[in-house]
């Protein structure tokens, strides 16, 4: 049974790094995942308890390569908040 990757990375960048201190962290996730399996992959991968999701989508931009116009893909990242004295370590 092949079950898609729900969690494709933790996200660090300037605007993650400012959640850090809230004991927010950023997600890229897979495309179809719900708030749920979202929850539930945090906890089970990092051996945490998961307060909230929020998620959103980043919607793809648009490339032109030579005469060809193409598109990147959406991506679809998480927010999530941790309960209180839970923190995963960034590297």
């Amino acid at each position: 049974m092949n079950l898609p990757v729900i969690i494709k990375a933790l996200l660090q960048t300037e605007k993650s790094s400012a959640y850090l201190p809230q004991g927010k962290y950023l997600f890229l996730v897979n495309n179809s995942a719900n708030k749920v399996q979202i929850k539930r992959a945090v906890e089970q991968i990092y051996k945490v308890k998961v307060k909230n999701v929020n998620t959103f989508v980043s919607m793809g931009k648009l490339k032109r390569v030579r005469h060809q116009l193409g598109r990147t893909s959406d991506t679809k990242k998480a927010v999530v908040t941790l309960a209180a004295g839970q923190k995963i370590e960034v590297a």
